[in-house]
């Protein structure tokens, strides 16, 4: 049985470093009318420029014990997709542009991937993506509201191969209980992994929770590969793929 940590066992981890990218230049301008311009011609009203595009899409958590205001978040309260593990954010700066009528959050605890997603984000104009960095588990457990995700996406988790170390993996007995407290009524969880025995452990924890149900992904998600599984098609590893429903309540 994998054993619950408590707060204080993530400090370490859950420390999240401010970035300051300074006075808003002529490049940081050209960004927002791009963004603006996008809105009108799709037919959506723009927000105002201040909370349009802010100098940085990493949110500084003002609380590691507190959950987050969404709102504080995001200029525009839309559905909420949450990818956990963002890696160099690829999959999800191209997910978010491409539905800009929901929102998208980037969870990951490494500094210099989390900077990948801003610096990519801000330069495609995103006003849907964002970014935290803390791990994963504690920011399921006790920083994302209840029931505010429509989504979670877990790609490519670290396997941690060695049976010795596999109480480190994320998706383990505990998670069906994280995704449920996280998911709307009706949210559905994405994973996919190139290793054969993460996938059934990831196969199992969800077949003995009832309250959810494997769905397929769209097609459209499942054609939008991250960063890692263009490396590994490009040497011939398979994805295994799975999806999981939450019941209404």
């Amino acid at each position: 049985m994998v054993p619950r940590l408590c707060p204080g066992q993530y400090l370490e981890s859950a420390l999240a470093i401010p970035l300051d990218y300074g006075p808003l230049t002529l490049r940081n301008a050209l960004w927002v009318a791009a963004a603006s311009l996008a809105l009108l011609f799709s037919g959506m009203q723009p927000v105002p420029v201040s909370a349009a595009l802010p100098m940085s899409l990493i949110y500084t958590l003002p609380s590691i014990v507190e959950r987050i205001d969404l709102a504080q978040l995001f200029p525009r309260k839309q559905p909420l997709e949450v990818e956990l593990g963002s890696g160099d954010s690829s999959f999800l700066v191209e997910y978010a542009r491409q539905n800009a009528g929901r929102n998208f959050l980037g969870v990951e605890r490494l500094l210099g991937r989390i900077r990948k997603l801003d610096r990519k984000g801000r330069r495609a104009g995103l006003m849907n993506l964002r970014g935290v960095r803390i791990e994963s588990t504690y920011f399921l457990e006790y920083l994302l509201p209840s029931h505010s995700a429509a989504a979670l996406h877990v790609y490519f988790p670290d396997p941690w191969p060695k049976r010795k170390h596999r109480r480190n993996r994320l998706i383990n007995e505990r998670f069906p209980a994280l995704a449920r407290q996280a998911l709307a009524p009706g949210g559905t969880v994405y994973l996919r992994t190139d290793d054969q025995d993460y996938a059934e452990q990831m196969l199992a924890v969800f077949a003995a929770d009832p309250t959810f149900r494997p769905v397929e992904a769209p097609p459209e998600l499942s054609a939008l590969l991250t960063d890692f599984e263009k490396g590994f098609q490009a040497r011939g590893i398979k994805t295994l793929r799975a999806a999981y429903r939450v019941g209404d309540r």
